[in-house]
């Protein structure tokens, strides 16, 4: 009797053995699988991806975050499939995509006191309420305030809403920069690309006297791109940010603060010459445009000998960018 409980025994554990098996089978999910190594490999070498047709390379680096959406399907999939190959195989794309964008999510370290925080907003020429964009960028208790998209009929109106909290301020072409502390040096930066005619001044920069000593303020507004059968067309703004990368590169101040509409994510090539001069945001992903449904952040804050710590976003304007804060830690 005690022989056939074994037996019985064993028998039940065998058969639970192949009912898990069968449930969660190795020969399944061999697709799912294939897919999961392809998607890695394009996070995880996005730079090898060509652009010399259609800038297909930077188009995919403008919404590369968002990859994250098919490594979250392709998961839900193995799940479903109960492919242990699926999903074994998924854990390779999960671990590329922490890599390149988990510490986006970590919470903001403290900056110790040494810090400035500064707002940047591309208004929009179509703003019909300029004044309480103004008033709304006031209450973000930035620093330095950057703008751009500023028009002669709406340029007045920001300059009276923002001249209590920040007297100083320097305006060429359509950009600008308001700042709580003395501004010198201010001058138009050339940033034009070749096409684009006379009279385009989308650059500017000023020196801050900050109470942690001099800072190079940049506020720039980069060619727009479009996104058509052709693929990107990004020609001009990549050439326009080589042209600002030339000129932070021979910036005799120590530390520099670019803030702009620079119409490209951090990790589109096309912004190289800068983010390989310049640290980025090490916090938050602050999606600002559109701002009906934000997609990408082509709204930057970047520094050279400081860090750019926690970027946020804040509610929207009347413009078709939503404005961002974060945080610069002096060094």
């Amino acid at each position: 009797m005690a022989h056939q409980q074994v037996d019985k025994g064993t028998t039940s554990v065998t058969g639970e053995a192949g009912e898990f098996s069968a449930r969660w089978s190795g020969a399944r999910g061999r697709v799912l699988a294939v897919l999961a190594v392809v998607v890695a490999g394009v996070m995880a070498s996005h730079r090898g991806v060509p652009n010399a047709v259609g800038r297909v390379g930077s188009l995919l680096e403008s919404f590369l975050p968002w990859v994250g959406v098919i490594v979250v399907l392709l998961l839900v999939l193995a799940l479903v499939r109960r492919s242990a190959v699926a999903l074994v195989a998924v854990l390779l794309p999960v671990g590329v995509w922490v890599h390149l964008f988990g510490g986006l999510l970590l919470p903001g370290a403290e900056s110790g006191g040494r810090e400035l925080v500064v707002v940047q907003h591309n208004v929009s020429d179509e703003n019909r309420d300029p004044a309480a964009t103004a008033r709304a960028l006031i209450e973000a208790g930035g620093d330095l305030v950057a703008l751009e998209e500023l028009v002669v009929p709406q340029l007045s109106a920001y300059e009276n809403a923002l001249a209590a909290d920040y007297p100083h301020h320097v305006v060429r072409g359509t950009v600008g920069l308001w700042s709580k502390y003395p501004l010198s040096g201010e001058r138009g930066v050339d940033i034009r690309p070749p096409g684009i005619a006379e009279g385009w001044s989308r650059g500017v920069r000023a020196v801050v006297d900050s109470p942690y000593g001099d800072v190079a303020a940049y506020v720039a507004h980069l060619p727009s791109v479009r996104i058509g059968a052709g693929g990107l067309a990004s020609e001009r703004r990549d050439a326009s940010a080589e042209l600002l990368g030339h000129a932070i590169a021979a910036e005799s101040v120590d530390t520099v603060i670019l803030l702009g509409d620079l119409n490209g994510a951090v990790e589109d090539r096309g912004l190289a010459p800068l983010t390989s001069r310049l640290n980025v945001a090490e916090r938050g992903f602050a999606f600002s445009f559109p701002a009906s449904l934000p997609l990408a952040r082509i709204d930057q804050v970047m520094a050279r000998s400081a860090t750019v710590g926690h970027i946020r976003t804040l509610p929207a304007t009347g413009s078709d960018h939503l404005p961002v804060v974060a945080r610069v830690v002096l060094g």
